[in-house]
């Protein structure tokens, strides 16, 4: 994976000729073809630094919240952990403790933890 840093001196390298030739009275811009290049490359860097692992990750909570079922062990967005009792098509019902319930947004759910996590909390 290239580093944002390393990126930025790429780019940086390729813009320095083209703003000195600038300043010492040369050509005014790049030629069609160089646009196009330059115009492609940062879609190729748009899309795979920031549009395809927003989608993966969008694409992994989506899944993790179809497949809730009563009994397993999240952690919500808020911090909350415990166990699912009820699931319904929009919310859970999460058991936090002894005798306190709370209905959370399928959505609010971060991770799913491994069975018999909240006994070693």
């Amino acid at each position: 994976m290239i580093r944002i840093g390393n990126l930025c001196a790429v780019i940086l390298a390729l813009l320095s000729p083209a703003v000195a030739m600038a300043e010492a009275g040369g050509e005014a811009g790049m030629n069609p073809m160089g646009q196009i290049i330059f115009f492609a490359g940062f879609i190729l860097i748009f899309y795979f630094l920031i549009w395809r692992p927003q989608s993966k990750r969008a694409k992994e909570h989506k899944n993790l919240v179809t497949s809730l079922d009563k009994g397993d062990e999240v952690v919500t967005g808020g911090g909350l952990t415990g166990k699912i009792t009820k699931v319904t098509d929009d919310f859970i019902v999460l058991q936090i403790a002894d005798n306190v319930e709370v209905k959370v947004q399928k959505s609010a759910v971060a991770s799913a933890l491994p069975k018999g996590t909240l006994k070693d909390i």
